[in-house]
């Protein structure tokens, strides 16, 4: 056996916990005799139930004994490259946390399009490093394996022309897709605050002094004050002005209306803060960089919008000429445009999203609402071409993250994220050809089993299996795992579910009768199609669905509760009704107690391998796939009604499906792994 050492920091759970294994170190063993061909990965398991909280799959607790690679892919990246958030900022990858609102794109219309996505997963490893270069200066660090998009579609950083390791890879001839590298942001030192203020007061603040009558003397008020609609600023400002020793208080100044937003305001009335202020905000002799970052994020924040364009209005002739000075200065492009009929004037910045982006990180205005990108379509005058691909001779640290869109903006350009489901740990294992070869084993399933189904533990809820890989797949002839976790929830006479494809369940018959006398037990068996030619296809490894249907047949006449799941139907391949209707009145004379269809969904990454593949089997089928899933998981509503109404209808009029079926409905349909 020989020793790797990796992370571990992904549970079964789509959404991330703590660490999942014991170590961060796993034990292969290679199979042998009837295993030859596979890798065993030996890992300690921390936990074995998993709490799924509030999903939308029919179950919140899973077990999960084996976990294949499930296309787990290595699309990794350096941990400093810088990703766009959704805020818009920047965050470099190593830091970027599951739960994050991250800036992805999706195909909207006739464009793609960015759009705000939530990070689902993020691990590291160490791989290969290979610096990739483009014209305009960018640098890229990533590993062999990561794609971009490309004028040509998405792309591997290498590749070759044939052989096995063919695969779409960048060449010099390729231009990437985005906006160019990302700019430094500023730091907050005295210098920036100094300017921040400036603008920020200049634009939205009133400063005074007034002296008015009183009795037989004067009275002199000093009054500072700035009132806005947005928090963020608000807060910024407050936090700025206390760094130099202004205090001020916080009050409503404009109530919440049907067509106004809640105004607040900060103010200050002591003659030295008031002097402070005004000291804070004069114009300076010479302005640092940091200044003139800090001056016009305070005034954009002030008086700055972005719909399509930057636009920062002022009716200040000096203010304008200041905010063209700065602009100037950092060498951002921008036009002075005429001046409009109430005499505002505004500075627009020109040159699209680029020199947008360029701005908003330059500079670093706080109004999240302002720096708002979504919604913009990717077309851009931008030509990155690349200009170098050069293996750096090191393995380093690469991180990557899984997002609901697929993919994120990594330095100004769009990068394909890893394509794994996010109830799948990241394995270092390849997309394609590890899923059917490198099994991970928590040998101490059992053990955690009981531990964690303790009395003073465990409430008792129901628990499914199958979720995510097959608890009956080939090793469990070997391994016994889910043997022994059935034992322990017999033992405690807990209720579970199970999904598989395998017909290994039979050996378990026995155990199966004793735990569904002791408490709701219910299997499914996964069944696509009986079509000869279409299983060997798709599901080569797993046993002919007539013998599925024996199984199923089985378990029924044996006082096991067992259903059919219909999954996946394949659009072209096994959805014909004469196909559906030998399935329907199969599992109807094998005394199935529910039969649910399930179309076939393509979940990240499974997309890419299902359309590999089928491009090789079926190649007349890839553009009927691509027009129907586009860039969605699921086929569209109406395929996927139709296809429910021809199976129920079948099951209406050919199929009587028994009685307590109607009393314990079936678990909500799912597909196994299709690959």
């Amino acid at each position: 056996m020989s020793e790797s050492q990796l992370r571990w920091e992904l549970a079964d759970a789509p959404h991330a916990q703590s660490a999942l294994f014991d170590e961060s170190i796993f034990e292969r063993e290679p199979g042998r005799g009837e295993f030859r061909g596979l890798e065993f990965l030996h890992v300690r398991a921390k936990r074995i139930i998993n709490d799924l909280g509030g999903t939308p799959y029919g179950f919140r607790y899973t077990i999960n004994a084996y976990r294949g690679c499930s296309h787990a892919c290595s699309y990794c990246a350096s941990g400093e490259t810088l990703v766009l958030m959704g805020n818009g900022r920047t965050k470099p990858l190593a830091d970027v946390r599951v739960g994050d609102c991250v800036v992805g794109t999706e195909r909207i219309g006739h464009y793609r399009r960015y759009v705000a996505t939530t990070v689902t997963d993020h691990w590291a490893t160490i791989k290969p490093a290979y610096r990739i270069t483009l014209v305009d200066g960018t640098t890229l660090i990533a590993s062999g394996d990561h794609r971009f998009l490309s004028n040509r579609g998405w792309k591997h950083v290498t590749g070759t022309e044939q052989g096995p390791a063919y695969r779409p890879h960048l060449t010099l001839n390729n231009e990437l897709i985005g906006t160019g590298r990302f700019a430094d942001g500023p730091k907050h030192d005295e210098d920036y605050r100094r300017g921040y203020l400036c603008g920020m007061i200049r634009g939205d603040g009133t400063v005074g002094t007034y002296t008015y009558p009183r009795g037989r003397g004067t009275n002199t008020v000093h009054r500072f004050r700035l009132a806005l609609t947005d928090i963020e600023a608000l807060d910024r400002s407050r936090e700025y002005l206390e760094s130099f020793d202004v205090a001020t208080q916080t009050h409503l100044f404009t109530p919440k209306s049907e067509t106004h937003r809640e105004v607040v305001a900060i103010r200050a009335s002591k003659k030295t803060a008031v002097d402070a202020v005004r000291d804070l905000i004069v114009w300076p002799s010479q302005a640092s960089e940091a200044w003139a970052k800090g001056f016009l994020a305070g005034i954009f924040d002030a008086e700055g919008h972005y719909d399509t364009v930057v636009r920062i209005c002022n009716k200040d002739r000096e203010v304008i000429d200041w905010i063209t000075r700065c602009l100037g200065q950092l060498e951002i492009p921008h036009i002075v445009e005429p001046p409009a009929a109430n005499d505002c004037v505004n500075v627009r910045i020109i040159g699209g999203l680029q020199n947008v982006l360029r701005f908003f990180h330059s500079v670093d205005p706080v109004i999240t609402r302002k720096r708002d990108i979504t919604g913009r379509a990717l077309k851009s005058k931008c030509h990155l071409l690349v200009t170098a691909i050069e293996p750096l001779g090191i393995e380093m640290p690469m991180y990557d993250i899984t997002t609901g869109t697929g993919d994120f903006i990594a330095n100004g350009v769009v990068s394909h994220n890893c394509f794994a489901r996010p109830t799948h740990a990241y394995l270092d294992l390849n997309i394609a050809e590890d899923f059917d070869s490198k099994i991970v084993v928590k040998v101490n399933a059992v053990e955690r089993v009981r531990a964690e189904l303790h009395p003073r533990r465990w409430a008792g809820d129901a628990i499914a299996m199958g979720t995510n890989t097959d608890p009956y797949q080939r090793c469990e002839g070997k391994y016994r795992l889910t043997q022994g976790i059935i034992e322990a929830l017999v033992e405690r006479a807990n209720a579970f579910s199970i999904l598989t494809k395998s017909t290994l369940i039979l050996r378990d018959l026995d155990l199966l009768v004793e735990a569904s006398n002791r408490a709701d037990v219910r299997v499914n068996f996964s069944i696509g199609t009986l079509d000869e030619h279409v299983w060997r296809t798709t599901e080569p490894g797993t046993p002919h669905p007539r013998q599925r249907v024996k199984a199923v047949a089985a378990l029924n006449e044996a006082g096991v509760r067992c259903g059919v799941l219909v999954a996946p139907i394949l659009p072209g391949l096994s959805d014909h009704p004469d196909q559906l209707e030998e399935v329907v009145r199969a599992c109807k004379e094998a005394g199935a107690v529910s039969i649910s269809p399930v179309l076939l969904h393509l979940g990240n990454g499974t997309k890419d391998v299902f359309y590999d593949r089928i491009g090789e089997t079926h190649p007349e089928l890839l553009p009927i796939y691509r027009r129907m899933y586009g860039s969605r998981k699921y086929a569209p509503k109406a395929d996927r009604d139709r296809i429910t109404a021809t199976v129920n209808k079948m099951i209406g009029k050919r199929v009587r499906i028994r009685s307590r079926a109607a009393v314990d409905a079936p678990p909500r349909p799912t597909q196994l792994n299709l690959l």
